[in-house]
């Protein structure tokens, strides 16, 4: 349970080396930045550090000119020895210029293949027709409609046809629809277009073209070979004259870049009256210091002070969890809910633990935990996500209680053999569906386990905190914890014949912590030697009264909370039953037949997916739910370096990044 130590750092040198000095604690990414005007007096005239930031406008620039050019900008270039000229901005200028005409010529191609496009899908279902199209719509005594209708429609069609003035010619015809046209004479086009238009014709406005519709795609398909070729010819062009300033670009743009997160860090500095020196305040990790004063120390005409946390009253360092890689996957989940205070308890080590047992008791089976893992593990090396480094351990430990369970992929006998001849067992340990009481109580006898294990964290923590009120008097305190225990034993003597704690002892415990938690606040506050607001005794009754009902309240709901732990055992034994009932009940993989695999495999996916899913929910809300609540506050703030992924700052990675690859590549040059 580690949380780093940090070190206070007030930085302080003239405005002219603050550039410098950002470069320094932007390539280490161990320094947290703070606003230094928290961290001076505010009547000394000290004001935060301004200025146009004069990078953005030209990286939106050149980010706008590659978008024009459909390429993509390098920001990883070297630029250690990189000095920008007053060419580069009017390059720039020249080449958005020059990218317009070219994007514009480009628009004006693929407008006309549109047309091409348009044009062929016009005329391509009337190939058969054998007239010219400007001649058939240049008629002066008839109109022509060119279009489709659902083959359906061609029995009332003929029915119309024999009966009203108008041809229809069909062109093309296919399994939905019937392509054509229809001549009809001028003065009774509006009564011949209802008919259509009742038989769900579909009007194609053709443009009038010379030719055949035959001949008129033959020229289309001329025109379009010619507008690729001209597309291709310009593509070539722009690629060319994107290849032969790519390099200057990537460095112009990576300088940038660089100087547009260098200048977001000087907002967290103040600068005096003069204008001529700066005052930057951060933290760094204790484990950081060494390597934070080396790089600092190579920026002249800096100077700089640490100090610990306890010696600033002002001060709240963020926090930074270091734990063992084992465990390092949960520090999200304890992160969703809330960093510690720093000076406090890391919690990751219990959270790993104890949800990856939850998850692998509710999602008991041999066969689907050991797929789970393996296929967590593969994840997480592809891909690196970080909730499939977490389903690891949770896989495993549904191995391990799929093995105590005896399942293996919904086969409840498979491994008999082993526990009959490794362990002289005459069959599984549990059998789940005939043992659902027991499995219940097991459940039960978690959650009393772990809700007694929270209230005793909780008053190490206070204890660690020097809050001994809270530590003796409170719901979660060791008051809490023996009037928690008196009752367990009450009820576990009512309902199972079984004394943990003698009665009598029992009594004592509840008729001595009853009052100290009805007078908590008062006890609390006396010890802690805090002041409280004196309520009349009425108000103080009634309330202390309805909170002492509260918290037996929630010491019950709590524990009986654990019961979804034993319905997931037994929901999962259920939906496996199911399938195998599907399958025809078989013992053994050798009993099933081709069609039962199906219904095997497919509940087998089914399970997996949507039970992983909700047990791997329903783990997290107990541990949030149930325990946290008793002993967690999570009111820390994180550690946000410069430059450290995943940070949260302005400043991003790709200052750290520029300068590895930088570096590397400087090595390879002198290798070779």
């Amino acid at each position: 349970m580690a949380i780093a130590k940090m070190k206070f750092v007030r930085v302080m040198g003239p405005v002219s080396k603050i550039d410098d000095f950002i470069s320094a604690c932007c390539l280490s990414g161990e320094l947290h930045p703070e606003n230094a005007l928290d961290y001076v007096s505010a009547s000394m005239g000290f004001t935060r550090l301004s200025g146009d930031n004069t990078y953005a406008a030209k990286m939106q620039r050149m980010e706008e000119l590659a978008s024009v050019a459909g390429a993509s900008l390098n920001d990883d270039a070297d630029v250690s020895d990189f000095k920008p000229t007053a060419l580069d901005e009017s390059m720039i200028e020249e080449s958005l210029e020059k990218m317009k005409g070219f994007h514009k010529l480009r628009a004006e191609l693929l407008e006309e293949l549109d047309f091409c496009n348009k044009e062929k899908e016009q005329f391509q279902h009337f190939v058969g027709l054998s007239a010219s199209i400007r001649e058939l719509l240049d008629c002066d005594f008839v109109r022509v409609r060119f279009g489709c209708l659902p083959v359906e429609c061609l029995e009332k069609l003929d029915a119309y046809q024999s009966k009203e003035n108008f041809i229809f010619v069909v062109c093309e015809k296919t399994p939905e629809k019937v392509w054509g046209v229809y001549v009809a004479p001028k003065g009774m086009t509006d009564r011949i277009d209802r008919i259509f238009a009742s038989l769900y014709f579909e009007r194609i406005r053709v443009e009038k073209e010379s030719g055949t519709p035959e001949d008129v795609l033959k020229m289309v398909a001329d025109e379009e070979k010619l507008v690729l070729h001209a597309k291709e010819e310009l593509d070539g062009e722009i690629a060319s004259y994107w290849k032969e300033r790519a390099d200057r670009f990537s460095e112009l743009y990576t300088y940038l870049k660089r100087g547009s997160m260098a200048f977001e860090v000087r907002k967290y500095a103040v600068t005096d009256r003069s204008g001529k020196s700066f005052v930057f305040t951060g933290w760094i990790p204790v484990k950081s210091q060494k390597r934070f004063e080396k790089r600092i120390a190579e920026v002249p005409e800096i100077s700089y002070e640490l100090s610990d946390p306890s010696k600033d009253s002002h001060a709240k360092p963020p926090i930074k969890l270091e734990n063992k890689r084992l465990f390092r996957p949960f520090e999200m989940y304890v992160s969703m809910y809330g960093l510690p205070s720093y000076g406090g308890v890391d919690i990751t080590p219990f959270v790993a633990i104890t949800y990856s047992i939850l998850f692998g008791i509710m999602f008991a089976d041999f066969g689907q935990g050991l797929l789970l893992t393996i296929g967590a593990f593969i994840l997480y090396k592809k891909k690196g996500y970080g909730i499939a480094k977490i389903m690891v351990p949770c896989g495993f430990c549904s191995t391990i209680f799929g093995f105590i369970f005896g399942s293996v992929f919904g086969f409840e006998h498979l491994l008999d053999p082993i526990y009959q001849k490794v362990f002289g067992l005459p069959g599984k340990p549990i059998e789940v569906m005939d043992s659902i009481n027991g499995v219940l109580l097991m459940a039960i006898t978690i959650g009393i386990v772990l809700v007694a294990v929270a209230i005793m964290m909780n008053i190490f923590i206070r204890l660690r905190s020097k809050e001994y009120g809270e530590a003796l008097f409170s719901e979660n305190g060791l008051a809490g914890l023996l009037l928690y225990a008196a009752l367990v034993s009450c009820i576990v003597k009512f309902m199972g014949n079984i004394t943990v704690i003698p009665t009598a002892v029992c009594i004592v415990m509840i008729v001595c912590t009853v009052p100290l938690l009805f007078c908590k606040e008062l006890l609390i506050a006396k010890v802690q030697k805090e002041k409280i607001e004196k309520p009349s005794a009425v108000d103080f009754v009634l309330q202390n009264f309805f909170e002492l009902i509260e918290y037996i309240l929630s010491y019950f709901s709590n524990t009986v909370s654990f019961l979804r732990i034993g319905a997931f055992v037994l929901v999962h034994s259920g939906m496996m039953m199911v399938f195998f009932s599907l399958a025809g009940n078989p013992e053994s993989p050798s009993e099933v037949s081709p069609a039962g695999w199906l219904a095997i495999i497919l509940g087998n996916v089914l399970v997996m997916a949507l039970e992983g899913l909700l047990t791997g929910i329903q783990a997290l809300r107990l541990e949030y739910y149930e325990m946290f609540s008793r002993f967690y506050d999570g009111d820390g703030r994180p550690f946000t370096g410069i430059g450290r992924p995943g940070g949260k700052h302005p400043v991003m990675t790709t200052i750290k990044k520029i300068s590895k690859r930088a570096r590397r590549r400087a090595t390879a040059e002198k290798a070779g």
